[in-house]
């Protein structure tokens, strides 16, 4: 029984699992961050922020079919494994999903926290710059053994994987300038 629903979890229903597996590493990404918040800060009083991670949860969550999506087509758009290939792939990742990604991502999170679609997309122009920026250093060396040797239907928990520690920057670049809760 286990091993048909994990062959059904990574073939007929991959973009559940992948959509889970975003949403889960967002909020392990954020409680990561969150831990090294405290400890940098010394404050041994800040609580952890339960509604925070459940927010990246959510936003990840929204993450996961369009991520699906986009990694399954680009497979079809490009189906060869050769150098030129990966490197096509990985500038077409950069250049348009890595923008889009930042870009809704900032809007879900805003709309998550209720602070609207004109917040998000102001946060998105502050920040996009420096998380743009670390983008290109961090996902092409993963993505080249992305797309060279990891098998197509592995691909975005493989991506995943890598993610838990872009999350932490990610929590890390949405929540830097944000207040924390103490406790009272």
């Amino acid at each position: 029984m286990i091993s048909r629903l994990g062959k059904a979890m990574l073939g007929k229903y991959l973009w559940v699992t992948n959509s889970f597996s975003c949403g889960l590493l967002l909020g392990v990404g954020d409680g990561i961050q969150q831990c090294i918040e405290r400890e940098i800060s010394g404050e041994k009083e800040r609580l952890y922020d339960w509604k925070r991670t459940g927010q990246m949860f959510i936003v990840g969550l929204s993450q996961g079919p369009p991520h699906h999506i986009w990694y399954t087509q680009l497979d079809v758009v490009f189906p060869k494994r050769n150098f030129s290939t990966v490197c096509y792939k990985i500038l077409a990742d950069q250049i348009i999903a890595a923008p889009l990604f930042a870009m809704t991502f900032f809007i879900g999170m805003a709309l998550v926290q209720g602070k609207g679609l004109s917040a998000g997309v102001e946060e998105f122009k502050k920040k996009f710059l420096a998380l743009y920026m670390f983008d290109w250093c961090f996902w092409p060396p993963v993505q080249s053994i992305n797309f060279m040797w990891i098998p197509a239907q592995y691909r975005v928990i493989y991506i995943n994987i890598a993610t838990v520690f872009w999350d932490v920057y990610l929590s890390y670049i949405k929540f830097y300038d944000q207040p924390r809760p103490k406790k009272p």
